[in-house]
Parts: C-alpha cells; structure tokens; sequence
C-alpha cells in the first residue's frame, strides 16, 4: 500500500500543481525534498569558457534552471539581450517560464511537447541559420550536442550551472519511512546513497524521469518500478496518477 511518496524536487509554488490532485484522488502523503541543489557559476567562471552570449541567435534550454543562469549572467556580464533572440525549449512550461525575464512573444519562443530534445528538431531545422547556444549543467551527456551535430546545425554547448548535493538532516535520515521514492536526476539517485549507504529497497516502489535517471537506479542495484515519459504519459505527474490508479 503506497501511502507516503518522497518527490526529489522543490515543492511546487502553484497550488495548481497536478502533484497536489494525485495526493488528494488517492489520498497519499506527498513530499517535496530535493536530494541535491543547483548552483550557477561565476561570471568569471563562465569568461573561461571564452563565450560571448551575443555571438548566438537562439538559446536551447532543456531546464528552467539553464533559463534562470542564462538570464543572471547576462545581467552579471552587462550583457542585453536582443528582443530578437530565439528561444527553443524542450516542453511548454519551460518555454512559459521565459516570461519570469523576457516579453514572451510566440514568434521567437518554440517548444516540444515530450520533453525530448528530439522534439524540437523540426523547429530548430526551421530555423537553420540560427547560431545555437545551449546552457547546460556541468554533468550532462552529449546527447543533445551529437543530435544537432547529425543535423549540421550550427551549435555550442556551455556550462551555466552545477548540482550538488543537499544532504538529509540526521532528523530526515532517522524518519525515512517512504512507500515510493520519485527521481528526476542521476545526482538525486547518487544522493540517496550517499544519504543511505546500507540502503536497502525492501517493499519501496522507484519511478524515474529520464532515461539517464532510469538506467543510474539500475546501475546502483535497485528495482525500477515506473519510468517516465513515455507515449501515453509524457510526465512525471501523469505517469504516477496512473501507477497509483492500478493499485487502488
């Protein structure tokens, strides 16, 4: 019986959360605790990488995170952004989040609906003369770079921000008494061990979101219980609704 979930990311801010509708349809705890947190770089670190924001046309974020360092290290730089700027994101709700900086204006904002940056390849080759920079954390694979790189479009990857870990209190360790645990990132399956040295899985249910995140859990030994996105559900939320559905 699953009555208390562990999601490893920062609670929501809206009350409109889906997370919030899951708990209360079947009647579950829900969690909110980041196992890691996410740390830009200095402006100084990033003129070591000797980029020039203004030598690209188009930014790619792949989270709200690289949206969120983007933006704080132009101002860090005295750097304006151009109104004419293109930004493509990986789903529509990183694409909205552009607002909390820029006037978001649909001509030059482009998104994907699964959360793949596969997704936004038949707008970006729309787009081929656009000269791509992509922010991204300092672990990240090379997914993105050898995908744009098969469709000769004209890209560079850089480093905006890196995780680390956020490590439970001794009080958190003590009371770990979760049905399910919920994953986002390698890094937060990497920080539960790194929490729980001896961790033993026993009758807890894990879900994943992301293929990396997914094959890191069975690197480390453990049982993959739900993964997502898939086809019929391309989010996190969406995918535990209906988990928790089929074992009412």
């Amino acid at each position: 019986m699953i009555k208390k979930i562990l999601v490893s990311q920062p609670k929501p801010s809206s009350e409109k959360s889906p997370y919030f509708d899951i708990a209360k349809k079947n009647n579950v705890e829900m969690v909110f605790r980041p196992f890691f947190k996410v740390e830009g770089i200095t402006a100084k670190e990033f003129r070591q990488q000797k980029i020039s924001l203004l030598n690209y046309t188009a930014v790619v974020f792949t989270s709200r995170h690289a949206i969120d360092n983007y933006f704080k290290l132009a101002k860090e730089l005295r750097v304006t952004i151009p109104e004419e700027m293109k930004y493509f994101c990986v789903t529509e709700t990183i694409a909205l989040y552009i607002q909390k900086y820029t006037q978001y204006r649909k001509r030059k904002v482009f998104f994907g609906t699964t959360g793949k940056i596969d997704d936004l390849i038949p707008s970006m080759l729309k787009h081929k003369t656009e000269k791509y920079l992509v922010p991204l954390s300092s672990v990240h694979n090379d997914n993105v770079k050898n995908l744009m790189d098969s469709k000769k479009l004209t890209h560079t990857e850089c480093v905006m921000f890196r995780t680390v870990s956020d490590d439970l209190t001794e009080e958190e360790v003590k009371n770990f008494d979760y049905d399910m645990l919920v994953f986002f990132s390698p890094t937060g399956v990497k920080a539960l061990k790194k929490n729980f040295p001896d961790f033993k899985q026993g009758n807890i249910k894990i879900a994943a979101f992301g293929p990396a995140t997914a094959k890191t859990i069975t690197e480390e030994g453990l049982t993959l219980d739900l993964q997502a996105p898939s086809k019929e559900y391309p989010s996190m939320s969406s995918a535990l609704q209906a988990f928790l559905s089929k074992r009412k």
